[in-house]
């Protein structure tokens, strides 16, 4: 198999990361926007907290990769603020080390290629009453409040300002909704397609103001095999064919 021509976007992290293609998801929303122009490649891994991922960093994002992605989106948080279990147990990371996990994670991604680029989301807020009803009692009594939630997610927008690093406040976004905590979930946690379109409307707006060369703002980028061709449809005139390649009328939402 030859290197792939399209440039890679990767989006790493936990359940927020891997259930992103399902409901609507806002990984399902990017794929169709940069449909043609970038391929979006999913790591998502489901209840995992930072120990975990800079465990496996290297094999995830191997230094010696043929290709290395042009864009990686990355978002822990959520796991490492569920409060601590008296066993030790669980995916409790206390606040300094979860800072620390970033730096660590941060400093591989920027270290895979000079043309890496990445978009740190910080921690949103949650439905607490949701998501004590849609927990289930195979689980232990899991502690997760709105008020961790904002500390993890200054965490993460701390470590991204120290190296300056693209940072989108998820915390704040999601509450500029009036009825954000209905809205936004499928469980009080997890996005909804009302929560995700919150999501990649932020990421869009990083994108295109970002100074980055080449630019991965999506309308900027090339379309894949985009020339005008004699099997497309025949227009209205009948001598003419029109090319569909960058149509987007089947779109709910005509991003920009």
């Amino acid at each position: 198999m030859t290197a792939p021509s399209r440039p890679l976007i990767v989006l790493f992290g936990s359940s927020i990361v891997q259930f992103s293609f399902s409901n609507g998801g806002w990984g399902a929303i990017l794929a169709d926007i940069y449909a043609r122009k970038a391929d979006i490649i999913l790591r998502g891994y489901a209840g995992w907290n930072t120990r975990r991922a800079v465990q496996v960093l290297d094999k995830i994002f191997p230094k010696d990769a043929l290709v290395q992605p042009s864009l990686i989106i990355v978002y822990f948080g959520g796991n490492d603020s569920i409060g601590p279990c008296p066993s030790g147990l669980g995916p409790h990371v206390p606040l300094p080390e979860y800072k620390e996990n970033m730096r660590r994670i941060a400093t591989h991604v920027k270290n895979l290629s000079e043309k890496t680029r990445a978009i740190f989301l910080s921690c949103p807020p949650l439905n607490e009453e949701w998501l004590r009803k849609s927990t289930s009692s195979a689980v232990s009594e899991i502690v997760r409040t709105n008020e961790t939630c904002r500390l993890y997610s200054e965490a993460c927008k701390e470590v991204c300002r120290e190296m300056n690093l693209k940072v989108i406040d998820l915390w704040t976004a999601i509450q500029q909704r009036d009825d954000w905590d209905e809205a936004c979930f499928t469980d009080g946690l997890h996005f909804s397609s009302e929560g995700s379109k919150i999501v990649v409307e932020q990421i869009l707006k990083v994108i295109k103001e970002a100074d980055w060369s080449p630019s991965l703002y999506w309308k900027s980028m090339p379309t894949e095999f985009a020339e005008d061709s004699d099997y497309d449809l025949v227009a209205a005139d009948g001598i003419s064919t029109l090319n569909p390649s960058d149509w987007t009328f089947h779109r709910e939402i005509q991003w920009d």
